[in-house]
């Protein structure tokens, strides 16, 4: 079977693989330690399951509108005014399977073969190969651990071309914990209003951030027409499965992505559309989630101290950390991060997720989505593994 050249510069994903491999080492009975969660450990709350589980008994299972039930639409757009201060109207959005759906769908929507798009580097893996799918070309603007990970202006400046249309910014961040400050929003808001650059904007990791303020760069004078906000149930209420995302922008935009849905997936699954509706009303059970999160990334950097040689930027957002590990690579004679994480998992049975994959090598990427007993265990591993070096 020869199959399209497009299909084959797909690259697999590394977060995924790496957690099948995991998953392959445990049922072989050896005790790996794993910090490559891209989700909650903890469990969907149960109003949510239960308002699922309703909807399954009153046969709420047929086709729903493709962009998704008018009641959860509209649920959004109040969430939206409420929790970031955005006005729509529910023409305006569109519920999907996944956010990162509405994120493929909004590229593919946007970009005409060619095209550019900028990407602030370490990014979340999949956007690259999006960007790619869909026809473009990711320009990587490269951050630095000095400056936060945060972009600068003159960087922007300097990769913009003539063909750049895009720019994709994740704040929380996937995979360093970077949450922007108004001030920063402001300026590259101002930046792309002059530049005419659209905005993606991923928000998913909104509600975990630590003692910061998550703002949405749509909020800025000239940008909520030209910003698509990503957000979704997936890391807030640990509803990775249920696959429910959603996206609020100019409706020309989201009336074009309904027709892109219309012939992929058609509507998100029907009784996963009640349970996101319930997730929107829990408050307290967010919270309580939040503050695990702050403990473990508390246990996390603390452990992370205690090995020598190893800088890392504190999270502000998300359940990742994204430590430095190059002088421990180059004690190996490492070529790339691959080769610590190997060296990790079979020495230390602790699993990394290389840099690499997020356009960063040189450093790993921690989940703190697990027990508050395995991030110590981990990293105590981790340390004699290193320190054996």
């Amino acid at each position: 079977m020869e199959l399209s050249r497009k299909a084959k510069r797909i690259a697999p994903s590394p977060t995924l693989s790496l957690a099948a491999k995991v998953r392959e080492l445990k049922k072989q009975g050896k005790k790996v330690i794993s910090f490559t969660a891209g989700e909650p450990d903890l469990d969907t709350p149960l109003p949510i399951k239960e308002a699922a589980k309703k909807a399954l008994d009153d046969g709420f299972t047929k086709y729903t509108p493709t962009t998704g039930i008018p009641e959860l639409k509209e649920r959004i757009v109040r969430k939206l005014k409420e929790e970031n201060h955005l006005e729509y109207e529910a023409r305006e959005i569109i519920v999907s399977p996944g956010a990162k759906f509405v994120i493929f769908n909004a590229l593919f929507a946007l970009l005409e073969e060619g095209d550019e798009v900028l990407l602030p580097s370490p990014y979340w893996v999949s956007y690259p190969e999006q960007i790619r799918m869909a026809g473009g070309k990711p320009l990587i603007v490269e951050t630095k651990e000095e400056d936060g990970f945060k972009l600068q202006i003159e960087d922007l400046e300097r990769m913009k071309g003539d063909r750049t249309r895009l720019l994709i910014l994740n704040s929380p961040s996937n995979p360093v914990g970077v949450v922007y400050k108004r001030e920063e929003l402001a300026q590259i808001g101002e930046w792309c209003v002059a530049n005419d650059i659209f905005v993606i904007s991923d928000e998913i990791y909104e509600k975990m951030v630590y003692d910061v303020e998550h703002i949405s760069i749509a909020t800025f004078p000239g940008m909520k027409e030209r910003t698509l906000v990503v957000n979704g149930m997936s890391k807030t209420y640990s509803m990775t499965g249920w696959r429910i995302g959603y996206g609020a922008g100019p409706k020309e935009l989201i009336e074009i992505m309904g027709r892109i849905q219309d012939h992929t997936t058609s509507n998100p699954t029907s009784f996963a559309q009640i349970g996101a509706l319930r997730a929107l009303e829990l408050v307290d059970e967010v919270k309580d989630m939040v503050d695990i999160f702050r403990r473990r990334r508390e246990i996390l950097l603390e452990e992370l101290n205690k090995i020598p040689n190893i800088s890392c930027v504190p999270p502000q957002g998300t359940f990742y950390a994204f430590p430095n590990v190059s002088y421990y690579m180059e004690k190996m004679g490492a070529d790339s991060t691959d080769e610590l994480a190997s060296y990790l998992l079979e020495e230390a049975g602790v699993a990394v997720v290389p840099g690499e994959g997020f356009g960063a090598k040189g450093y790993v990427r921690l989940s703190f989505a697990v027990s508050e007993d395995d991030i110590r265990e981990g990293l105590a591993r981790m340390r004699d593994a290193l320190l054996a070096l």
